[in-house]
């Protein structure tokens, strides 16, 4: 499934020197697959830092039910320290790892975090879009660096997110839902910023959080709970 392989940079200058070289890559002028076709896969990562252990989800859910077609994790260590702007050299390794057990077609990726709407406009959306091949798009939970107006009260309202220095629009607050805090939508790879928009409204039916992230972020987490118990057991040698 691999588009580009990944590799873990020896520091921060080369991590930046990867994301430069990757964001090139970044296809913009793709709408993407309509929302309520084909596959929609969720993916999201926890940590237990105490061990190093990084757990990554990947949900692939039937667009137009929302049912589940496919779960699947993969648990690995981190290997990449934490610093701002660079997380998804924390996170993708594992998050690969986890869409390459799947046996069922991913179809749209939808990341917990961020595309275009990153300091270096290369957001874990954006580098997993790039490395996969697939079309992808990032939803978050606060707008990181960046501006926006607050969107009106109902379901659906939106305004732009953007860029504090130059003013560009780097996606879009939306309200999933009526008087909750807007998410935050912006494009990976292969999709447009509106269609992007139509899938999170689409698969946040009745939460917040898109069903995708829900759903991941829940796996995610339930695993981190079992991996963390085995090495455990494995350090005490119960």
């Amino acid at each position: 499934m691999k588009n580009t392989p990944h590799t873990t940079p020896a520091d921060e200058a080369a991590a930046r020197a990867v994301q430069d070289g990757l964001r090139t890559a970044v296809v913009l002028d793709e709408t993407g697959p309509l929302p309520g076709t084909g596959h929609v896969t969720g993916v999201d990562v926890a940590y237990d830092d105490a061990r190093d252990l990084v757990v990554a989800a990947a949900v692939v859910l039937d667009a137009a039910s929302l049912t589940v077609v496919e779960e699947t994790t993969a648990t690995g260590r981190v290997t990449f320290p934490y610093v701002p702007g660079l997380l998804a050299f924390r996170e993708i390794p594992t998050v690969l790892a986890a869409l390459d057990t799947l046996t069922a077609d991913p179809g749209l990726i939808v990341c917990d975090g961020y595309g275009l709407a990153h300091p270096r406009r290369f957001g874990l959306a954006s580098h997993l879009g790039v490395l996969t091949g697939l079309p992808t798009f990032g939803v978050a939970k606060n707008p990181f660096t960046f501006r926006h107006d607050p969107p009106g009260p109902r379901r659906g309202d939106s305004s732009p997110l953007l860029d504090t220095e130059d003013g560009s629009v780097v996606g879009r607050a939306v309200r999933t839902q009526d008087g909750v805090k807007p998410l935050f939508v912006s494009v990976g790879h292969r999709i447009s910023l509106d269609n992007a928009c139509a899938h999170t409204l689409r698969l946040a039916v009745a939460f917040r959080q898109p069903e995708t992230t829900r759903r991941a972020d829940s796996l995610c987490r339930r695993a981190l709970t079992r991996a963390t118990a085995e090495a455990a057991s494995q350090a005490t040698g119960v």
